[in-house]
């Protein structure tokens, strides 16, 4: 997937949102996205679940009521890799057979679709003559 912008680099990031980059998945072909996070990102989809799995658990304790997996255990040593991993996909069976993430049971039905240039398009975009 291509997730870097014509030209400049903006913000530092390679994607203006997340919420754009969870569309692009989706428009890969992705009926169910794991999105990873440790800051916290309070995102969902109005097209397809999106799993929220939290790495930081300070980030965790504070929105865990927005975060399906508690990856930040095995920082913790409370669990390990492998615990965390069937975690994941025991997750991911059940949402696929219908039961909602997080996100979905909170409401959060984001939709936003970019272009990789972030720049109004007109006559600029078209090729020099």
């Amino acid at each position: 997937m291509d997730v870097v912008p014509d030209g400049d680099v903006r913000f530092g990031f390679p994607n203006i949102s997340d919420n754009a980059e969870i569309v692009e998945m989706i428009a890969s072909g992705a009926h169910l996205s794991l999105f990873v996070t440790g800051r916290g990102s309070v995102v969902g989809s109005a097209i397809s679940p999106v799993v929220k799995i939290c790495a930081n658990p300070d980030t965790y304790r504070a929105l865990a009521d927005d975060m399906d997996v508690n990856a930040g255990d095995i920082i913790e040593g409370l669990r390990s890799i492998d615990a965390v991993g069937e975690e994941i996909r025991d997750l991911v069976l059940a949402v696929a057979g219908g039961q909602q993430t997080r996100s979905e049971a909170m409401g959060h039905r984001e939709f936003i679709l970019t272009y990789k240039t972030f720049a109004p398009i007109g006559p600029a975009c078209l090729p020099a003559a």
